[in-house]
């Protein structure tokens, strides 16, 4: 047992009464088992109490570190509470590779997935739809393997901790490949759907405070053609960039177009370093690609609200997928995602504003930010969660205050 602690940002301080860090399943099993309330925390990179609880918490980092690579099927099992980081470099060194990661390395397998975190990429899937199977620990402490062919399974991966406690999860793999990454300058707006589909994973970085979009992190694979000099009206970077101006860009993956493994390039961050003081807020609202400059222009008019609260906005594209919870189920998305200053009473009036003027294209919010509206009505399969959550969990052993809030148990 440890401190009972909180998240990275230090914005949410857990209220359960005790924090477990379980060395075997069977440890967790018993657990699990004998808790009235429990949830699984990861690395704490959710900004909300979505996993907070008044019972127990418990972690999964303490179980064996296990990457089971299975070339026959293409496929790899992990241990749930592994980093992105650390299953990549053990599975580039056996000559495979994920198709897609987060800006963020240093995130919990289990947790991305349980929260549909997400790489970029006009055709790639968020984290959670390489998931081919799911171990987990249920409310009464058995152990339950689920995969694609179980009916069950796309409410399952999205599954917000609410389901059980994960402790392995099997991914689809690749052949392991190369990235550069190249950083431009002064995007016009118009030419942001043409910059999206141009690479393998683009984002896109904004602050509010011009018309034109202030950097642009192209990530190609090498067997793409690279960049030429002119590129939709930017200006390459000829230095390497973070992507808040004035924080340390050695704390960045290598830009300029130098070739390098795909785990070391398409995240933002390097897993040897923190990629900012966590002194932030965070929100990311999912859109129908369709809607995006509509969506962007409605937000024109609060642009000097936010700006005077923002750090840095990014946009990123995701594809559809048939995940009951992702927020990109059935339709291709583009994240708005804000981090913000770390300033909760400054913050709120204006992410309000934002939710209210996205109001009109269906918005769904990451699961791990911040947000204020109830997102239940832009799911199709919401109803079909909630009777997956009484039927796998009927005491409410993993619920929270929160998932209360837009899972009612009546």
């Amino acid at each position: 047992m440890t401190g009972v602690g909180s998240n990275w940002a230090g914005n949410v301080r857990y209220t359960a009464r005790a924090r477990h860090q379980p060395s075997s399943v069977d440890e967790l099993r018993k657990l699990v088992g004998a808790a009235d309330r429990i949830r699984a925390v990861g690395t704490g990179h959710s900004f909300n109490r979505l996993g907070d609880t008044t019972g127990e918490l418990v972690s999964v980092a303490g179980l064996p570190p296990t990457v089971a690579l299975d070339r026959d099927r293409g496929t790899v099992t992990v241990a749930a509470g592994l980093r992105y980081g650390d299953v990549a470099t053990r599975l580039h060194a056996d000559g495979y590779a994920l198709a897609n990661l987060a800006s963020l390395p240093h995130i919990s397998v289990a947790g991305a997935v349980a929260t549909a975190t997400h790489g970029s990429g006009a055709v790639h899937g968020n984290l959670a739809t390489a998931v081919a199977a799911l171990e987990l620990v249920t409310a009464d402490g058995d152990l339950l393997t689920v995969d694609r062919a179980d009916p069950r399974f796309p409410g399952m991966v999205v599954n917000l901790g609410a389901l059980g406690v994960v402790t392995r999860v099997t991914l689809d793999v690749v052949p392991t490949f190369d990235v550069r990454q190249y950083v431009r300058f002064g995007l016009p707006r118009a030419a942001l759907d043409a910059a999206c589909d141009a690479a393998y994973s683009v984002s896109v970085f904004t602050r509010w405070r011009s018309s034109r979009l202030d950097q642009v992190w192209v990530k190609q694979r090498v067997d793409e053609p690279p960049l030429p000099a002119e590129w939709l009206g930017t200006v390459a970077a000829d230095a390497p960039c973070h992507p808040v101006p004035g924080m340390p860009a050695e704390h960045c993956t290598a830009q300029l177009g130098e070739p390098g493994p795909w785990y070391e390039r398409l995240p933002h961050f390097r897993l040897g370093f923190t990629p900012s003081s966590g002194d932030e807020l965070q929100s990311e609202w999912h859109l129908p690609r369709a809607s995006a400059t509509d969506a962007l222009a409605a937000l024109d008019p609060a642009a000097e609200r936010i700006a005077a609260v923002l750090q840095v906005c990014e946009l990123r594209t995701v594809a559809a997928d048939t995940l009951w919870l992702s927020p990109n189920h059935d339709r291709d998305s583009l994240a708005i995602h804000f981090t913000w200053i770390g300033d909760p009473v400054a913050v709120a009036p204006v992410l309000a504003e934002v939710e209210e003027r996205l109001a009109p294209f269906a918005p769904r919010p990451h699961w791990g930010k911040l947000f204020g509206r109830d997102p239940a009505a832009t799911y199709p399969r919401h109803d079909d969660f909630r009777a997956l959550l009484r039927d796998l969990d009927p005491a409410g052993k993993f619920r929270t205050e929160e998932l209360d809030r837009y899972f009612p148990q009546s």
